[in-house]
């Protein structure tokens, strides 16, 4: 990662760590929620925004793997707040029961990392049978957010401090099937289009898909937020390459990208840092409805940027989820 360690306008890189952009900020008195941070950058996360005094709550569908985190966090920094609640983004029945019982909990929220993911699955379906990327990526985070709103904007109200939303993204949202969102094709393993050609279902552009989606989601939620004058703040990230099991349904793969590019991509510690720069870091303080890498602003595809696109998803998915 050597190569590409030219510091961007907020002062960090690709090389920057998670811990060094945080470094000298005091989070306690925050309550962070981040999904899948059983692993990979997800813990990492929820280590960094522990050690800055933030109360974690590790959304995880592995609770042991949570657990293990747990005490590793907690080994190396004893008065670390953390707790592990069980989420599973495939069910929207157990995302209403995470939302419940963590609205039971009395807490405040001031910061939701919608981090977890599947990539390059296999096709399959969630347990509410959609397409399991697009459940799992968009779909789960999408009525995980909307659900866990009210809280937010009362801890905005009451705490008078700015409540922030990271949508963890990628750059495969460059690559995801043409038009964008196959609205009327979520489902379908295969497809005529409208040219009568078949349209099968691509693992990676079904990732870029549901990514594209994230990012989407983000900047809607901002201008709804925006428009209400609420002070919460919805960013997405592309926290970078990186090495993890990210890709286990392709095995072979992983062992390549593993073994030949280790060099060249992130660890884990530099893949956190954008996710935590941008819950975190008063230089994002105002600026809602943008794009990350590296902890700076970048500018995503033009399909990202597409406000008509944004509302027929925000739409499609309010359907979906209801």
């Amino acid at each position: 990662m050597w190569l590409f360690s030219r510091k961007g306008p907020s002062g960090f890189s690709a090389t920057s760590t998670a811990e060094e952009v945080t470094e000298g900020i005091d989070g306690t008195g925050l309550t962070a929620i981040i999904t899948g941070a059983s692993s990979g950058i997800g813990a990492e996360s929820a280590r960094v925004l522990a050690l800055r005094g933030v109360h974690v709550i590790m959304a995880v569908r592995n609770t042991a793997s949570g657990n293990t985190v747990k005490e590793t966090i907690l080994k190396d920094l004893s008065t670390a707040k953390v707790d592990v609640m069980d989420l599973d983004l495939c069910s929207m029945a157990s995302i209403r029961k995470f939302a419940s019982d963590f609205t039971s909990m009395g807490l405040p929220l001031n910061i939701l990392v919608n981090n977890a993911g599947v990539m390059a699955t296999p096709f399959m379906l969630s347990q509410d049978n959609i397409e399991l990327q697009f459940a799992t990526n968009h779909v789960g985070h999408f009525l995980l957010t909307n659900l866990l709103l009210e809280t937010m904007k009362n801890t905005v109200y009451e705490s008078k401090i700015e409540g922030r939303i990271v949508n963890v993204s990628s750059n495969a949202h460059l690559v995801p099937y043409g038009g964008g969102i196959r609205f009327d094709k979520i489902n379908d393993k295969s497809g005529l289009s409208s040219c009568l050609l078949v349209c099968r279902y691509n693992s990676i552009q079904a990732y870029g898909q549901s990514k594209l989606a994230n990012i989407l989601h983000a900047t809607e939620l901002n201008r709804r937020l925006k428009e209400e004058g609420v002070t919460i703040i919805a960013n997405s990230v592309h926290p970078g390459a990186i090495v993890t099991n990210i890709l286990r349904y392709h095995g072979f793969l992983n062992g390549i990208v593993n073994w030949t590019i280790k060099y060249l991509v992130k660890n884990i510690k530099q893949g956190a840092a954008t996710i935590c720069y941008v819950a975190l870091h008063p230089q994002v303080k105002g600026l809602g409805g943008k794009y990350f890498v590296d902890s700076n602003l970048a500018d995503p595809s033009s399909q990202a940027k597409d406000m008509e696109l944004a509302k027929k998803l925000w739409d499609f998915s309010m359907t979906l989820t209801n």
